[in-house]
């Protein structure tokens, strides 16, 4: 069988970029033999062209001149691997009108303006296809659209940053501080010099509405996602949700009511140590879907790196040769959410459960005072943990643990607990949440 020759061109030539460059230069045959078709790197576009990568390019293909790929009308496919909103946005656009079909692991771009971008590719009959945006190597987004269209997705609890999961799981086994376990996640190439998107949530928001959208058939901003980091989080917390049975991670939850109320949130969640996210160590990923017919399934895998991340960018290049993917991108129904019946919930309307840490004054009164405030705003405690010893300015650590109640209402309670006399500091809070298991 003659194979058909597929040209592409890569703007990007960082880690990622270097991982797609190598899987096709070095796997193409392999790649050809499985579908028919081989792919060719036409030329890979990226302003250095001089420090070394972990790939040789064949000479004459690294260039820093954009207009050799878009002027090329042979090279039918664009991948765009440069990250960023502004340069990628551009650069996006132009090899739309071009005529090329794009690929792009670009989660905050296709978060915050996905939808202008799906209407210029379908304006010029071309696709975007974006696996690699959401947990690397996971099949995650093709799961979703493609094996469980046949189900209403009713919620989605996943763990989509790598960096905050190993952050997490070293304080959690090593009891290590936060500053500690940061250091320790840029030693071994999982956190970036500047984390700040990892660790305040923002990359986690990114994937989440994308997933979403996807997920609910509605357009979800960026806006729509609550979003709260781990730069706060205690060891001492840590350790007092171990005692209680709950390990911390931090979640990307997606949630929708029958009445079609959704809840999209990201923020670190006490879980059950029995439930199978808790087990995710180090920086895989994980997420928990749960649909109306299959009920629950879960995905597991590498969620960053460059060979996880450019299995994924690959396997969107060849959905586009095979043309499988301008099928699904046609057919990708994204509407507004008055069209789809949707409205967001305010994290102030959310109802959970809440582990709070008080520091107190060793001396009678307190505690009573503490109760006080919680039941003027309707919040019942579940549960109490208190150990001997005395803390900074002679007080003790409190930790209760609350029934389901109103975030506005916890929110309210935290606010006066602050206010009174013998409570030091801001009170610490983190939400409890009860994932669902699908059992018989």
């Amino acid at each position: 069988m003659n194979e058909r020759i597929v040209k592409v061109g890569l703007v990007g030539f960082g880690t990622i970029g270097s991982g797609v460059a190598k899987l096709i230069l070095e796997d193409g045959d392999s790649i050809a033999k499985r579908i028919g078709v081989r792919l060719e790197l036409a030329c890979v576009v990226d302003i250095d062209t001089t420090t070394p990568r972990p790939v040789k390019l064949p000479d004459g293909i690294l260039t820093n001149n954009l207009d050799r790929l878009l002027n090329d009308d042979s090279i039918e496919i664009g991948i765009e691997l440069i990250g960023g909103t502004t340069i990628a946005k551009e650069v996006l656009i132009k090899m739309l009108q071009a005529g090329k079909d794009v690929v792009s692991a670009n989660k905050a771009l296709l978060a915050e303006h996905g939808n202008e971008l799906y209407s210029i590719a379908r304006q010029n009959n071309k696709c975007i296809a974006f696996e690699a945006s959401c947990a690397g190597g996971i099949p995650l987004i093709s799961t979703i659209r493609g094996g469980l269209t046949a189900n209403n997705i009713t919620a989605m609890y996943g763990i989509v940053n790598g960096t905050c999961n190993y952050i997490l799981s070293n304080m959690t086994a090593c009891d290590e501080d936060f500053s500690v376990a940061l250091e320790q996640a840029q030693k071994k190439g999982y956190a970036e010099l500047d984390p700040t998107l990892d660790i305040n949530g923002s990359d986690s928001a990114h994937k989440l509405a994308i997933l979403a959208s996807i997920a609910f058939g509605c357009e979800i901003n960026l806006e729509d996602v609550y979003c709260e980091g781990i730069e706060q989080i205690s060891r001492d917390d840590i350790r007092n949700g171990n005692e209680m049975g709950y390990c911390l991670k931090l979640l990307a939850i997606a949630q929708k009511d029958k009445q079609n109320n959704v809840t999209l949130r990201v923020h670190p969640s006490f879980i059950s140590k029995e439930n199978h996210l808790s087990r995710v160590g180090g920086p895989f990923n994980a997420i928990s879907i749960f649909g109306s017919a299959v009920g629950q399934i879960l995905l597991y895998g590498r969620g960053a790196g460059m060979m996880p991340t450019a299995s994924a960018v690959v396997a969107d290049i060849i959905d586009v040769a095979l043309g499988n993917s301008k099928t699904t991108f046609q057919n990708l129904s994204i509407r507004s959410k008055s069209e789809a019946g949707i409205s967001i919930e305010t994290i102030d309307n959310q109802i959970c459960r809440f582990y709070i840490r008080i520091m107190c004054q060793d001396k009678p009164g307190v505690f009573a005072q503490l109760s006080k405030v919680l039941a003027e705003h309707n919040i019942s405690i579940s549960g109490l943990l208190q150990h001997e010893g005395i803390g900074p300015d002679n007080t003790v650590p409190v930790v209760i643990v609350t029934h389901q109640t109103l975030q506005k209402n916890i929110t309210a309670a935290l606010e006066d607990m602050e206010k009174l006399e013998g409570i030091g500091g801001k009170p610490a809070c983190i939400r409890i949440v009860d994932i669902p298991e699908d059992k018989d």
